[in-house]
């Protein structure tokens, strides 16, 4: 959790996924919610990412897969330029910055996944030194996408959590994500 998921109308297995897909990039979107741009660039765990660095890296890495998901031609050079420069804002570059382009990738991954006609249709993904590559189904992008984004989004919530003490809960009801649920109605004996 730490959100319900919309559901979707029966069989409609698109909404489904990108509803997911949203659902975390909303954690990651919150684990940025009120801190100071020091504390957004902070980097107070083991992890090479700062907040400002995981939302950069998954804007970053889901911009560069739909750019693949239609058919991009991209060298691998310029991909790992690219790669590199999304771990942590250059100057100049601030978090609003970055939340603006998220929205607009975000956007933009919706559009396409809609216009496709099938989840079943393939496009190619280019050799790289971890993969032969070869043809993947959009199926097979957006689940991806759900699971690279939600392994950053748990990393977001340690290091928001490190930094000041909020959780992912904390997060979700001081945003306004979610109502705060009436926990009384759930103790023992009710």
């Amino acid at each position: 959790m730490p959100t319900v998921v919309p559901t979707e109308a029966p069989g409609d297995e698109t909404t489904a996924l990108l509803n997911y897909l949203d659902a975390q990039r909303g954690g990651i979107r919150r684990s940025l919610h009120g801190l100071t741009a020091e504390q957004a660039a902070s980097k107070p765990t083991a992890s090479a990412f700062s907040p400002a660095g995981v939302l950069k890296h998954v804007t970053y890495g889901e911009r560069g897969w739909l750019r693949t998901m239609l058919g991009e031609h991209r060298d691998f050079a310029s991909a790992s330029k690219e790669w590199e420069k999304g771990f942590a804002l250059v100057e100049g570059e601030t978090v609003e910055d970055v939340l603006a382009l998220y929205e607009k990738v975000a956007a933009e991954t919706e559009a396409a996944v809609r216009a496709v006609p099938s989840l079943d249709d393939t496009f190619v993904v280019p050799k790289a030194p971890w993969d032969e590559g070869g043809p993947r189904s959009w199926r097979w992008a957006l689940l991806h996408l759900i699971e690279e984004t939600s392994r950053h989004a748990g990393h977001a919530d340690i290091i928001r959590e490190t930094i000041d003490g909020k959780g992912a809960f904390d997060l979700v009801f001081e945003t306004g994500a979610m109502p705060e649920p009436d926990w009384s109605a759930f103790q023992d004996g009710q």
